[in-house]
């Protein structure tokens, strides 16, 4: 209704747009692994089946297409947590895929550290962006398994979540150090015996 005052809401986009930026964001991730976040924007466009232009009329900088996909994956370990505890035979058993998954975000993000130490203001909210939607899952998960009685009811999950990123530091550096292995002990770790 014109002139009522009220803001209308923001222009969805169409199938084939939201299909070319999933296919933009899984083609970034995987390019950023390979190559880091400094990966030829060419390389990712090709992966994803799309023009160089696709890229920038989705993300009209590296900075914003390197944030849009730390997003993505936040997101999607976010999701993961609850359909993880609803599907698993255990709740510890939720909490340790989980971890898996987050493991797999951590080790994957070579040069990020780098992009969210930089000056750059894209960045400066990434982290906070990270624990406002992970703390909670990790803490649910947590709280499931020490509620089930299948660990110790003393681990906060910022602890356990920083625990797991420190085994994971440096996780591509050394090829004698499995990270992954790391925090198996540390979940073992957490078992109530």
């Amino acid at each position: 209704m014109p002139g009522s005052g009220s803001a209308s809401p923001a222009p969805r986009k169409r199938a084939d747009a939201r299909r070319n930026e999933e296919a933009l964001l899984e083609a970034a991730a995987a390019a950023f692994v390979a190559a880091g976040i400094d990966a030829p924007v060419r390389d990712i466009a090709a992966k994803a089946g799309v023009g160089v232009g696709t890229i920038y009329r989705h993300f009209p900088t590296r900075a914003d297409l390197v944030v849009a996909v730390y997003r993505h994956q936040v997101e999607a370990c976010a999701a993961a947590g609850p359909a993880l505890l609803a599907g698993a035979d255990s709740p510890y058993a939720a909490l340790v895929r989980w971890i898996d998954l987050f493991v797999d975000f951590l080790v994957t993000k070579h040069g990020l550290a780098e992009a969210l130490q930089s000056d750059d203001a894209t960045f400066a909210s990434l982290h906070e962006y990270f624990l406002d939607r992970l703390l909670p899952v990790c803490a649910e998960l947590l709280g499931a398994a020490a509620g089930a009685g299948e660990i110790r009811t003393d681990v906060e999950a910022l602890g356990l979540m920083r625990g797991v990123g420190n085994l994971c530091i440096g996780a591509g550096k050394d090829p004698r150090y499995d990270a992954r292995r790391m925090v198996g002990v540390l979940l073992a770790g957490l078992r109530v015996r």
